[in-house]
């Protein structure tokens, strides 16, 4: 009969253990989902629209079908895809239709370039609502519009990662996308706000998510040495570096498409587009401030500057006086 009684206190062990386990750190051999979703994070005007532009269009010419959606408010992802031509964003069109009593179909809002799916999300106008919760709302139209039905072998997100509310951290804390890709430079501002997103990644996967950073794509790259060095520190591969140079600077400027096999940059996106399919997600090491300053020129950050504290005398200036003691004096006895 001994033999038969359970050993309560090893079974207690292995729930301990078990409880203990970081799953987010356990890699699967196979995905669960054929489409993958990845979310690309970037300081605003760091070149995201660019990139992914050109990544999304050398993507379909390398037999894949994608789906580029625009989450920035600015609605700008979409702009040198359609040769500078702005689409009728999700939220506008969602609008319009619901007060004309009419419903938002596929082609109000999804248009095609190349082999490329794109739309905007779109946003509020200025000063009347949340960008954040714009982008949220803009999520729950495109699931009543089949969004979880459609076949596509990637869908790019382009978020602003230097807006912190919610709906933008939206695939990170929800788990929507499987990887995260960075877009930066090698300036302190750009790596600032690719670092904080690093620590979102970090914080919801110790709260039990399981998004990753895939890497970090380098654009203006002037040889500098900063971004390598920041994507070195925090665990992260360097996907691309794309060149600081006229020629590309043109190009975008007039709304031509270089990652395409025509163009002599086409080998550059050619790569990238296969690291971007092939790079796994990878848990991240953020930087403190002062590490993320260090990877700068000290005379370009102020290090070794010292915080001299302020008084209350400072603050007052002028109107600064003694001030009466609280402190009780007794009679000597």
């Amino acid at each position: 009969m001994k033999d038969d009684v359970p050993n309560l206190k090893d079974f207690q062990t292995r729930l301990r253990d078990e409880a203990g386990e970081d799953l987010a750190d356990i890699a699967t051999a196979e995905p669960t989902k054929k489409t993958q979703i990845i979310a690309i994070y970037g300081k605003g005007g760091i070149g995201k629209s660019f990139t992914l532009a050109n990544l999304s269009h050398m993507m379909a010419e390398q037999g894949k079908r994608v789906l580029l959606i625009g989450c920035d408010p600015k609605s700008d992802t979409t702009s040198l895809l359609f040769g500078g031509k702005a689409c009728p964003t999700i939220i506008e069109t969602s609008t319009r239709k619901s007060l004309a009593g009419e419903q938002v179909a596929i082609g109000d809002v999804c248009f095609k370039r190349g082999g490329v799916f794109a739309m905007e999300l779109g946003g509020p106008e200025v000063g009347r609502g949340c960008g954040g919760r714009g982008i949220i709302h803009g999520f729950e139209l495109l699931e009543k519009l089949g969004f979880h039905d459609w076949d596509f072998d990637f869908v790019l997100l382009d978020f602003l990662g230097d807006v912190v509310c919610g709906g933008f951290g939206l695939p990170i804390a929800r788990d929507m996308a499987q990887k995260v890709i960075l877009v930066g430079s090698n300036d302190l501002q750009s790596l600032y706000v690719a670092n904080n997103v690093c620590s979102a990644v970090e914080y919801f996967r110790k709260l039990g998510g399981n998004v990753g950073v895939a890497g970090l794509v380098v654009n203006k790259d002037d040889d500098s040495g900063e971004a390598q060095a920041f994507a070195k520190a925090a665990g992260i591969p360097v996907l691309a570096s794309i060149p600081q140079d006229d020629d590309l600077r043109r190009k975008s400027a007039s709304y031509q498409i270089v990652g395409t096999e025509a163009s002599v940059w086409g080998p550059l996106f050619a790569e990238l587009g296969l690291n971007v399919a092939e790079a796994p997600p990878v848990r991240p090491t953020p930087l403190s401030q002062d590490a993320l300053l260090a990877l700068f020129d000290g005379s370009e950050t102020g290090a070794g500057f010292v915080l001299e504290p302020a008084t209350d005398a400072d603050m007052r200036g002028k109107n600064a006086a003694p001030k009466a003691s609280l402190e009780v004096i007794y009679d000597e006895a």
